[in-house]
């Protein structure tokens, strides 16, 4: 009992500390969320910088696995729409130090495991992932600075997918193989993973005024989410659809960044990820970040909707602009990067939040994140399984052409179809009324 008496003393002195200094709090708030979900693609990311050359399978090998770990984060996510939007406050923290430990052990058995058979420990490694980023969401959303925190939580995301994979082309550099490399790199991220999500832990809920000013979250029941489903279908469906195809651009241009960049003609070294990326995450957080000081919810969301059309139209007149030979390999992966994490971005920190805050419907913005991931993921899978048909069937046609202009086709195609979305979902948002007090 004595011991309880402390743990909840000294809660209630980080407490007191918190709401005595609010600086204090937000920043705790973005360095936890920062440094859990940048240490979770540790688990995730670094396996794809190795080429798995030499191997037997070797040149369908990656795309095996690949195809493996977005099978397993894609049903993560599905089975997320019911796990992260019923989860409650107390039992985040423990239920991600679960779900890392599951994936670093998936990467030994991987690494121990004959190819191509190794394949079913990359879906296993994959299958806890896709739950975090809606359970650390749970911890920043409903607050007057959710865009920030979040915008911090994305920058994560976009900063961590370049330098992991750096780590991981360090990591084979010092002699690690390519099978043992994604173990060791998990091994290097875990105990900083352990710190953060104690920190992300012992944030307090909103406030009272949080709750005024961007509408109380709660868990939800299966008929909760039906029903707003159905009643909102035109805007979330417009949305989802974005999203689903903004995921598997940004997917494609991830996961396949070194071939990539080789048919660009670049030198492909460990510390090139981690460069392009880091403009992309100043650039799409920048952007993010204002959004907090629009007090409106209303204005806010067709804000943040009228930036992601915007982004897309950047992502078309990228392909364009290097075309005509305006822009450098670099600057094109950059502005491309840009257009595409804009739109993804936005759905993260602004357009759920703020339609939450405004309809003031009972619910939370991890239920319908995990949905929108659902479909995105279930696109890239899809895709990655017509990968290869439709790349022979463009080398047959145009006498041998290289990945890029494979990668150059699909995305002009499916950023089309992005723009047409949008627009609808922004004349969908237009139309939305708030629910009476």
């Amino acid at each position: 009992m004595r011991h309880t008496d402390d743990e909840e003393s000294e809660s209630m002195s980080m407490n007191q500390l918190f709401h005595r200094f609010p600086t204090l709090l937000s920043l705790w708030c973005m360095l936890s969320a920062f440094g859990t979900y940048a240490c979770m693609y540790g688990f995730r990311k670094p396996f794809t910088a190795a080429t798995f050359e030499g191997t037997v399978h070797g040149d369908q090998l990656k795309l095996w696995l690949v195809s493996a770990q977005i099978a397993g984060y894609m049903l993560s996510k599905l089975i997320g729409i019911k796990v992260v939007s019923e989860m409650t406050r107390e039992r985040r923290a423990f239920t991600l130090i679960g779900l890392i430990a599951v994936s670093e052990l998936a990467l030994v058995f991987f690494a121990i495991t004959p190819a191509p058979y190794n394949a079913v420990w990359m879906f296993t490694n994959g299958l806890p992932l896709g739950m975090i980023f809606g359970i650390v969401l749970g911890f920043l959303e409903g607050r007057k600075m959710s865009e920030v925190f979040i915008a911090v939580l994305c920058a994560s995301f976009i900063l961590a997918d370049g330098f992991t994979k750096s780590v991981g082309t360090w990591l084979l550099d010092c002699g690690i193989s390519d099978f043992w490399m994604p173990a060791t790199a998990g091994g290097i991220f875990y105990f900083p993973l352990l710190l953060f999500v104690v920190m992300l832990g012992s944030v307090p809920p909103p406030t009272a005024v949080d709750c005024e000013h961007r509408n109380e979250r709660h868990p939800m029941t299966g008929k909760e989410r039906k029903i707003m489903l159905l009643k909102y279908a035109p805007l979330l469906g417009g949305i989802t659809l974005t999203y689903l195809l903004v995921t598997v651009m940004r997917s494609m241009r991830a996961d396949f960044a070194p071939e990539i960049w080789k048919n660009l003609g670049v030198h492909v070294d460990k510390g090139i990820f981690t460069r392009s990326e880091l403009y992309v995450g100043i650039v799409v957080t920048s952007l993010a970040v204002p959004l907090s000081l629009i007090r409106n919810n209303r204005t806010a969301m067709l804000f943040s909707l009228g930036l992601c059309l915007i982004g897309l139209i950047c992502c078309l007149c990228s392909f364009a602009l290097f075309h005509n030979n305006d822009l450098s390999p670099f600057a094109f992966m950059v502005m491309l990067g840009i257009g595409m994490y804009v739109p993804y971005v936005m759905v993260h920190t602004s357009i759920f939040e703020r339609f939450v805050a405004y309809t003031k419907e009972r619910g939370n913005i991890g239920f319908l994140m995990s949905v929108a991931d659902s479909a995105g993921y279930i696109g890239y899978c899809a895709l990655l399984m017509l990968k290869e048909p439709l790349r022979k069937f463009a080398e047959e046609a145009n006498h041998g052409q290289k990945f890029l202009d494979f990668f150059t086709t699909i995305s002009i195609t499916v950023l089309s179809f992005a723009t047409i979305f949008m627009m609808l979902s922004l004349i969908a948002a237009l139309r939305i009324k708030p629910i009476k007090s």
